[in-house]
């Protein structure tokens, strides 16, 4: 009888914690124009996606600054700056953390690429990167290759942080060859 009780319960919480997480709309597809966005930076200034048009866009969102995962991430981000800025890319990093937030978090690890504030959640949402926890919302792990006019390219979904900064290098480098059919 206690088994069935706690069976019972343990669906009764499955039950009731399911319909809260509520995931965002479909991320843009492959082909379409990104979505546009102005949002302020670690730094304070606003950033606009427009302001990128003519080169590649490295658009990752991210759940939290100063945890475990979004560290490793970012730590690798900064640590192929180079590789990036060699194949014409800028990397932006998106959470819903405040922009002082963003600030601590850049100083506090070394950080020296823009992470944007999407405090009302806007963009994350406009690609289909919010997660709503019903009091709890947050970015999900995304990444978006935007090429230089503007449109997407790739598309990251479930990401692993310690080797996503690799994998986004060589989808870059893919994206970026020459196109065989116009030899």
């Amino acid at each position: 009888m206690t088994k069935r009780v706690l069976l019972i319960g343990l669906l009764a919480v499955v039950l009731a914690v399911v319909p809260l997480i509520v995931f965002a709309s479909a991320p843009p597809p492959v082909g379409s124009v990104a979505p546009q966005f102005t949002l302020p930076s670690q730094e304070g200034a606003a950033v606009s996606l427009k302001d990128y048009r003519g080169q590649w866009v490295v658009l990752y969102f991210y759940p939290k600054d100063f945890t475990s995962g979004c560290t490793r991430e970012a730590h690798n981000f900064q640590r192929d700056q180079a590789q990036y800025q060699q194949k014409g890319a800028v990397v932006l990093g998106v959470s819903v953390d405040s922009a002082d937030s963003h600030k601590q978090f850049c100083t506090k690890e070394g950080l020296n690429f823009k992470l944007l504030a999407d405090t009302n959640h806007s963009v994350s949402k406009a690609y289909g990167s919010l997660t709503n926890l019903g009091l709890v919302k947050f970015s999900s792990r995304h990444t978006f290759i935007l090429n230089p006019e503007g449109k997407v390219a790739k598309v990251f979904t479930g990401v692993n942080p310690s080797k996503h900064s690799e994998e986004v290098l060589s989808a870059l480098a893919e994206l970026q060859k020459p196109n065989e059919g116009s030899r």
